[in-house]
């Protein structure tokens, strides 16, 4: 059970206090892995506590507990009964909201990922939610903790991005916000992008 208090985000991490559409922007380009294992995350979404396709929308439940605070921790959520989802917490000024990284360009770990993906496809291995936190051996036991501890090490991009924007993938609510956005020419995206250079 994560702590009752507002995380003192370190240094390196307060990025992570934006609002939500702000940091899966920022998050495309950055460097993601779980006890060694990960890449460049090449793809996200982004949920907003007043967005009716976000899990806080309704309120806290025992569900969507982690959504709402605090800042900088790990949302972890199961989807469908089938796979699980790994979301930042973010935006300080507002509870209940958080990115879902969607999909990776793998670059360690790539052993690992391939054992526990049952193929060693690198374009396989973190295309999708669900293939991403397979790989990286991302389960509930995650939920609620802090990005700036291991095993997490979560570092901004260090280059521009080009990036693309679209609509958010398996959701009936909200269909009209563009908050999905990935990295343009990315072989690594779970779903290409209705624009050019996707």
């Amino acid at each position: 059970m994560f702590p009752e208090t507002v995380l003192n985000l370190s240094t390196d991490l307060h990025w992570l206090a934006a609002d939500p559409v702000t940091l899966a922007r920022n998050l495309v380009g950055a460097t993601f892995t779980v006890d060694g294992v990960g890449g460049r995350i090449v793809e996200t979404e982004a949920y907003r506590r007043d967005d009716p396709a976000s899990h806080s929308f309704r309120g806290e439940t025992p569900r969507n507990r982690t959504m709402f605070g605090p800042v900088g921790c790990a949302y972890v959520y199961r989807s469908y009964g089938i796979h699980w989802c790994f979301n930042v917490v973010c935006h300080e000024g507002e509870p209940g909201s958080a990115v879902l990284l969607r999909a990776l360009e793998p670059t360690e770990g790539l052993e690992r990922m391939a054992a526990r993906r049952g193929t060693a496809n690198p374009r396989l291995l973190c295309a999708g939610p669900g293939r991403l936190c397979q790989a990286l051996g991302i389960d509930s036991s995650l939920d609620g903790r802090p990005l700036d501890r291991p095993p997490f090490r979560l570092e901004p991009a260090n280059a521009a991005v080009r990036l693309l924007e679209g609509p958010r993938i398996g959701i009936t609510k909200g269909v009209e916000a563009v908050w999905r956005f990935g990295e343009a020419g990315s072989p690594f995206l779970s779903r290409r992008f209705l624009s050019a250079g996707s």
